[in-house]
Formats: C-alpha cells, structure tokens, sequence
C-alpha cells in the first residue's frame, strides 16, 4: 500500500507541470451565450485539425495540453457566419480569447428554419449531464422510464439505482430534495415528459460544498432538471384498479409548480407489493424469528453472492419477496419563502403488513472434511408502521453569510410473528439437533438527527470560516414472547427433548453530538489550504433482561442473570489536520493529514460490574488528484483512509439465545478498525456521435477488520448456568482480523446505432473480496471472485415505439483456505424484454419478460424461470388522458425468490415465497395541466439553472470547486 501512495503522489505531481490551455467564449450580437457552437484548434500551416469541441450552455470552451507555437482558431454555428482567430500558444500559459461574436446570416428571399440537435451526453466537469429528448420514451413513462435508457444508469428489480457502478443515494429535482433520501420515490412518482435533463454528479456535503475541499462524505446522486418555465402547472395521475384473488391497488400522484414553489402529494393502497418508501421506514419488517443467524454478533460484511432473485432494496415491487399490503401516504413541499430563504420539507407515512414464507439452505464452513449443513422453513408475518419528516432550510444572510439547517425525525412501531424449523444435519442427512421456535414480538423507535451549519467569507479572496453542529438522538424498545422446542440425538439414536418458555425485554437509546471548524485561506493565485477540527461524542446504551416462564403463578417473573445485561458505551473523538490544494477549472491536486483520536469507555452495570477503555491514535491521510484532458476526457484518482468504530451491539457482552442452532455474544475488547480506499475513474464522452464510456476502480485494505469468530460445539456445551449449546449449534463471537481486501471494478460503453434508432449500452465489471474468519481458533480466508458482463438494447424510435431488451451474466468463484473441499462456482444470468406499443388512436400494449436462469446452486435451488406480465388497453377521454387496461401479472406462475449469500463463516442458498400470477383491471386518470413561459422554455438550455456546486469564488479566490468530489 505504501508503495502505491508514492507512486499516485509521483505520477499526480508530475502531471501538474506546465501545461498551455485556450478557452473563450462564443456570444450572438446580443452578446447572448450561443451553445454547441463548434470550435476548431488548428495548426496554422496547413489547416491541420488538432482538436474540436462544442461549447456548453454557457458558450464556453477550453482546449487543453496545447504545445507552444502558432493557431487558427475557427468558430461556427448554424445560422450564423463563421469566425477564426490566430493565436501564438507558449508553454505554462493560459489564453484567454474573451468573448468571440458570431454574426446572424440573414435571407429575405428564402427563410430556412435549421434545429440544432441536443448533445445526448455531455460532460461538464465532474457532471455529466443527459438530455431527455434525446432518449424517446411512451407518454406514460416515469423518470425511472427515462433513466434506464441513459448509458451508465441501471435500475435494479428492487428499485436500486446505479449509476457509472455506483449506487445513488440520492435524488434531487431542480437541485432541491424530493422526499428526502429515497432515489426510487423520486424516479416512479415524477413523469418523464417535464424533464429536460439528467445530471449524474457526486453531491458533496454541505461543509465541503462551503469550503471546496472535499471531506470524504460524499454520495452519488441524480440531479433533475425540469423544463423550464414551469408556472400554475399541475401533473401526475391517479389510478385504482381490482383484480383476481382480491388482489387490488390505488393511489396516485400530483405535482403542482407555481415558479418556486413545488408540493407534490404520492399515496398508495394496495397488496400486491408495490411500495414508494425505502429500507430506512422499515423497522422490522423484513427481520424474522429465527432468521439463521444472519444478523449474528460479528461486524463483517456479508459477503455478495452476486445475484439476488427479489429480496428486498430501497424500493420493493411487485417481485419483491413475501407477500406484502400498504398503505402510505407523502407531500413534498419546496418554497422560496423569502428573498434569500429557502424551505424544503416532506412528510411521510406507511403502514406495511407482510407475509413470507423461506427455505434456507446453509453449509456451515468448519475445520475438518465434516460438513455441517443447517436448514430452515420459517413462515413470519409482521405489519410495521412509520412516520418520518424531512426539512432543509438555506438563508443567505448576505453576500458574506449564510445558513443551512436539516432536520429528521421518525418513528416507527413494529409487530411481528414467527414459526421456524431448524435442523442441523450431516452430509448424510441425519439430524443432529431439530429446533421448533415460535417467536411473537413488538418494537417502537425514533430516531432525530439535525445539523446545522454557517458560513461566512471575509473579505480577502480565499479566507473563509465554516462552523457546524450535529446533534442526534434515537430509541429502540421492545419485547419478544419465545417459545422453543428442542429434538436432539443422543449416541443410541434416542430422541431428547426439552423446551423452554421465555421473555425478552430490551431497549437501546443513543445520543450524539458533533461538532466542525473549517477555516480556508488562500496560498497564492491558485492554491488554498484548509484548517480543520472535528470534535463528537456519542453515548450507547443497551438493556437486555430476559426472564422465563413461571407456571406457578403463570407469568414471566424468573429473570436469568446469565443472559440478561445492561451496558454503556461512551465514545470521544478529536480530530483535527490540514488540507492543501492547488489547481484550476481543468487540473487539480489535493492532499490532506489528519489526526485522529478516539476514547472509547465501555461499562456493564449488570450482572457484573466491569469496565473495559481503550485509546486509538491514527494518521488519516487524503489525495485527490483531478485532470481534464479535453471537455471530452477526465480522470480521476482518490485515496482515503477512515477508521471504524465498533457499535454497542458489536461490544456488549450478552449472550443473544433468539435462535439456539446460532448464538451470537458481543465482545467488549474489540479494537477499531482502519480502512484504506484506493479509487480511480475514467470518463469519455463523445458528444459529436453521443457516445460515452465510464469506468472505476476501487480497493480496499482494512486492517484490525471488525469478523467473526464462530465455534462448533461437537458436544452439548454449557454456556451460562441455565443455556447449554447443542451439538453441532454454533456460536458466533466478533473479533479483530487483518487481511480484509476486496476490488471493484466497472466498465460501460454506449453508443447509438441510427440505422436502427437504437442505442447500445455495454457494461462488465469485476469483483474481488478476501474476507478473514476464525472457525473454532482457526483462521478462514474466504475469496470470492465475481465477474459481470451484460448488453442492452435501448430504442430511440418514437413514443409509438418504446423496448428495452438485454442480458446480463454473473460467474462467481468462491474458495475457502480452511475447507477447499467447498471451493466452488456458480453462474445467474438474466435476459429481459420490454415493449411499449402505442396507437395514434389510443390503443396500447405492453409486454415485459425477465428470464433468470440459477446453476452450480444447492439441489432445488438451480432454476430456471421466466416472469412475464403483459397489458392491454384503450386510451380516450379528451386528450387521451384516460387509459383502461387489462394486467396480467406472472403469466406463466412461474415467479420465484432465490438469494445466494457467501461469508467467511458459511455459503447459503434461500428461498422465499413471492406474488405469483394475478389479473387486474385497471384505469388511470392522467393530469396534465402545464403553463409554462415560453421564453424560459426556449431558453431551458441555455444555462443550468440548478445545477448543485461549491459556491462561486468571487471572495475565495479560487475556479468554483466541482460538483462533486471523492468517489
């Protein structure tokens, strides 16, 4: 690793030696911007073309690593008469041609009307930026509809957004949040048809957007821009719809934008297992009684099987797992209250019931040749509710001050209900323990987090202050009723049973508050440095007391001190370092130190009175290297390294008995961990031909890995004075480990194919994870190797015509250095189709297929199957604004839910119950009532209205910092 550092420090500081640079900006006789002008760089002698670019919205352009000696500059742009001037470049100098004005040619006799064609992808620094009416979809698409067709941009079945291989968290409409953090909400509630563009960038944190420098909390996100002009406008549509089975659905949304001001209302009733929240509303939900021990004590990531077959993601959908009804309602409200106030807010609430069958089918990894496989049939059901509330408020003082506040809060109530069956056994099939558990439970929580953060620029260019505050506070209660009934077999082959009856009362309350310092001065005409300090501190506590049944009196009144604990966990960090950078609009270096200190004090108050602290000093070093070949071509390099904390879960020394075949204990004398991340990217846009290629690159080195330590009891074990480990049950502990790596990388290339109006979208990747283990006291490398490849095929045709139809592929290697007797491969692919036919007269057909295809699983679990749903229909009603439609859902009832998880410990296969075929009759009711200005809507292009960035350097001295920043 160190070797790495100083070869990326060489190779970014010797690219930052003097370069030559020429840029200008092409204006009309009005001195009005004129975009996608074209702007030629050549030789002098000659007329050699060396470089050609279009100019942004903005009229801008820049061409780069120019070498000394004589040019032509030539400018032209349709409907206009061209330009050229000569320039003398020299080395380490930048040209400034200011503004070059372009003439309108004018014919009285004969009037031509020439519509200059949209750039399809065009990127602007770090942002690249799609236009929608570039990509045809049918009149009833959603942003979702649009975004998919986007090179570089998938969606997952489960509502997850990727884009350039990075998951978005975030989606913004007109640069403000729409509901929050949810991407999917977002993308299914906004119609296709008010967009004008899509912006992909990295959304920096607030402080870093102040300063410019980035702080490593960075996120990808999508930015909509909506067409401009937008005044008394209101869209959406409203729909219900009945069909076989009582299956049933309703609900509808509806956007009104007057200007600034935008509330957009969603609400949803229906059971067949279409939900707009994410997986931050679902507290409980999708945890089950006995759940295998997948949420075992150990802190380590689970390893990704590659593939997932419905399960659940931030957005669940009509294949998501279980069987699921809802009910939830929204509003989104965004408002300029004020000159220089502005208010965005949402309030949310669902209510989800769920019922799920699973198998799982799990082989436990141990020290021997001996397998032990572990299966379990869980039937659960649940029904949670939840009400969150979003608010940001940004108040610009005054040229030199300004205020940004975000508050959320949420509560959550949960009930839940499960029967499993768990047998360990050996490859033979006999059971060695048969565990019947019966769990009922209920859960409450809140949780409150705000930050609040000011601004102030002095006077000198560069010099600036950021303080900032970030309190929170969150509650967990609850209390689960388990019964347990345990078969075991003894050496004679005789049954032995036991039971027992129990309650578990728990809670768990955390409050913190951090604070932050940024000061920023400028170090000559192109470098800043940035001072600052983070101080935090956040207190945990945990209660568990778990009591069994007392048949005398008929109540839960016997309180086991051997698995019952209160314990506190106080964490102190100081950190404080200083950053440099240097560079302008094309290149640019950064590179920080920090240093980090952590206090961590753990007490347990109960049964015992123990006390464990421990100190953590670390060096935290950053580099960031950007350079913009062309407006066409950007790299970027990255490196961070972070610390992680153990949670109070992680560290508190109880035994946790939910389910006997998997015990799970905490362990207080865990140490933090520290995290090296090595990042690159490549972008390439080609907006001549609209085409475009992204790719990255990621490794990770962790060392003190927060794992677990599992141990087999080839014995019935006593473990506290009342609990005894089965035979051949596990108990899984979290300990310390070096030796974690994993790598990532993503590739994609799109391009069109006009001949077919179609474009092409090729993507590949590879994945790499070596994750430790110990299994009893022996130390386990689990590595498994991914690849991905896939092809999609877009049309571009018209809004009469609309498919998408694709493959993708997945190859996974997985070997075990402890037992490589499981060393093995599995493959998923995944064909899809989907058709949009529309009639001028109103008739409308869609069809969409999605076959999966599973091998090298466990027996039973190597399927193949195709979900095919289909609809037919009539539009009528004044402007076609009514749509009736007949659905059928899983044509062929051949629907499925299959999930393949690898860990250091264990390789297991589930599979869950699922909505299988179903008809509905359904009508939708379109709003469509839009004004907008016309000058504003001609001019939609003509600048990026709200494009998220750093703050302009008019005080700071420096070129605006870019939208985004770490990977």
């Amino acid at each position: 690793m160190k070797t790495l550092l100083l070869l990326f420090f060489l190779l970014t500081v010797a690219s930052l030696q003097a370069q030559t640079t020429i840029n200008g900006r092409i204006v009309d006789s009005a001195n009005k911007p004129l975009s996608a002008a074209t702007v030629q760089l050549n030789k002098d002698t000659g007329n050699i073309q060396l470089q050609s670019t279009l100019t942004d919205t903005a009229g801008a352009f820049l061409f780069t690593n120019v070498d000394s000696g004589k040019y032509v500059i030539t400018v032209s742009f349709i409907g206009y008469g061209s330009a050229s001037k000569i320039i003398q470049a020299a080395n380490n100098t930048t040209i400034n041609l200011g503004e070059l004005q372009l003439v309108r040619i004018s014919n009285s006799l004969n009037t031509v009307v020439v519509t200059a064609t949209t750039p399809a992808v065009v990127q602007k620094g770090d942002t690249v930026q799609y236009s929608a009416n570039q990509y045809k979809v049918n009149p009833d698409a959603t942003s979702e509809d649009l975004v998919k067709k986007m090179p570089g941009i998938t969606v997952g079945s489960d509502g997850t957004v990727t884009a350039h291989g990075e998951t978005v968290k975030k989606v913004l409409v007109d640069g403000k949040e729409y509901f929050g953090d949810d991407a999917s909400a977002t993308l299914r509630n906004l119609p296709a048809d008010v967009i004008d563009k899509i912006q992909v960038f990295d959304k920096l944190s607030d402080q870093a957007q102040f300063t410019g420098f980035d702080d490593g909390n960075t996120s990808k996100a999508i930015n909509i821009v909506t067409k401009g002009g937008m005044r008394a406008s209101q869209f959406g549509k409203v729909y219900a719809g009945y069909g076989t089975d009582n299956r049933y659905t309703m609900g509808g949304n509806v956007n009104f934008f007057n200007g600034d001001r935008r509330i957009a209302l969603i609400g949803l009733s229906n059971n067949i297992n279409q939900q707009n929240f994410s997986q931050q509303d679902l507290l409980g939900v999708l945890s089950t009684g006995g759940n295998g021990g997948r949420r075992g004590g150990g802190g380590g990531q689970r390893g990704g099987g590659g593939f997932r077959g419905g399960g659940a993601g931030n957005f669940l959908t009509g294949n998501a797992s279980g069987i699921n009804s809802t009910n939830s309602l929204g509003i989104n409200y965004s408002d300029t209250w004020a000159k220089n106030l502005t208010v965005t807010g949402s309030y949310f609430f669902n209510n989800t019931r769920n019922s799920t069958g699973q198998h799982t089918n799990r082989q436990n990894i141990t020290p021997t040749d001996t397998s032990i496989f572990y299966k379990e049939d869980e039937n659960s059901s649940n029904s949670n509710y939840n009400n969150r509330i979003n608010m940001r408020m940004e108040y610009k003082i005054d040229s030199a001050n300004q205020l940004i506040f975000t508050p959320s809060i949420g509560f959550q109530n949960n009930q839940a209900h499960s029967i499993s069956d768990a047998v360990n056994t050996l490859a033979s099939g006999k059971v060695l323990t048969d565990v019947l558990n019966s769990t009922n439970s209920t859960s409450s929580g809140y949780n409150f987090s705000a930050n609040l953060l000011y601004r102030h620029a002095f006077k000198k260019k560069g010099r600036s202050i950021t303080l900032g505050i970030s309190p929170g506070l969150s509650d967990n209660t609850g209390g689960t009723y388990q019964d347990i009934f345990t078969t075991d077999t003894d050496t004679l082959g005789n049954n032995i049973q036991d039971s027992s009856q129990l309650f578990r009362d728990r809670n768990s309350h955390v409050k913190s508050i951090g604070a932050s310092i940024a000061y920023t001065e400028p170090v000559g005409k192109k470098a800043m440095v940035m001072f600052n300090y983070n101080p935090s501190w956040q207190n945990s506590t945990s209660k568990q007391l778990e009591f069994d049944y007392n048949s005398t009196v008929a109540k839960y009144n016997m309180l086991d001190t051997s698995v019952s604990n209160l314990f506190n966990n106080d964490i102190a960090k100081q950190n404080a370092g200083i950053t440099y950078r240097i560079g302008d609009r094309n290149n640019s270096f950064m590179a920080g130190l920090n240093y980090q200190y952590t206090d961590m004090n753990s007490k347990e108050t109960y049964p015992e009175a123990l006390t464990t602290h421990f100190t953590f000093s670390n060096l935290l070093p950053n580099l960031m290297f950007n350079k913009r070949f062309s407006p066409k071509t950007s790299i970027r390099l990255f490196y961070r390294a972070t610390t992680q904390t153990p949670s109070v879960t992680q560290l508190q020394n109880v035994y946790n008995t939910n389910n006997p075949l998997f015990v799970t204990i905490g362990n207080p004398d865990l140490k933090q961990a520290y995290n090296n991340t090595l990042a690159a990217r490549f972008n390439f846009t080609n907006t001549a031909k609209s085409s475009s290629l992204f790719f990255n690159a990621f490794i990770q080195q962790n060392n003190s890995y927060i794992t677990n330590a599992v141990f087999t009891a080839s014995e019935d074990s006593l473990l506290t004075k009342t609990f005894v480990l089965k035979k051949s049950a596990q108990l899984s502990k979290p300990v310390n480990l070096d030796g974690y790596w994993s790598y990532r990388t993503f590739l994609t290339y799109s391009f069109p194919v006009k001949a077919i109006k179609t474009n092409i979208n090729l993507n590949g990747g590879y994945n790499y994870t070596r994750q430790p283990g110990l299994i009893n006291g022996i130390e386990n490398k689990s590595k498994n190797s991914g690849y991905s490849g896939g092809v999609t095929f877009a049309s571009n045709i018209s809004e009469y015509v609309d498919f998408n139809i694709g493959y993708n592929a997945g190859y996974n290697v997985v070997k075990n250095s402890l037992q490589p007797n499981l060393n093995e491969s599995y493959y998923s692919g995944s064909a899809t189709a989907s058709i949009n036919l529309l009639s001028k007269d109103g008739w409308v057909f869609h069809t969409d297929l999605n076959n999966q295809m599973y091998s090298g699983l466990s027996n039973g679990y190597n399927q193949n199957y195709t979900l095919w749903n289909a609809s037919a229909g009539k539009k009528f009603l004044k402007n076609q604004r009514g749509d009736l439609r007949l659905n059928v859902f899983d044509i062929l009832k051949q629907n499925q839910s299959i999930t393949r998880n690898v860990t250091e410990t264990y390789i297991e296969d589930v599979q869950t119950n699922i909505l299988q075929r179903y008809f509905m009759l359904t009508f939708t009711y379109k709003i469509n009532n839009v004004r907008t200005n016309k000058a504003a809507q001609n001019n939609s292009g003509e600048h990026d209205r709200f494009v998220p960035r750093a703050p302009r350097g008019e005080r700071n001295g420096m070129p605006p910092a870019s939208p985004g920043g770490g990977i």
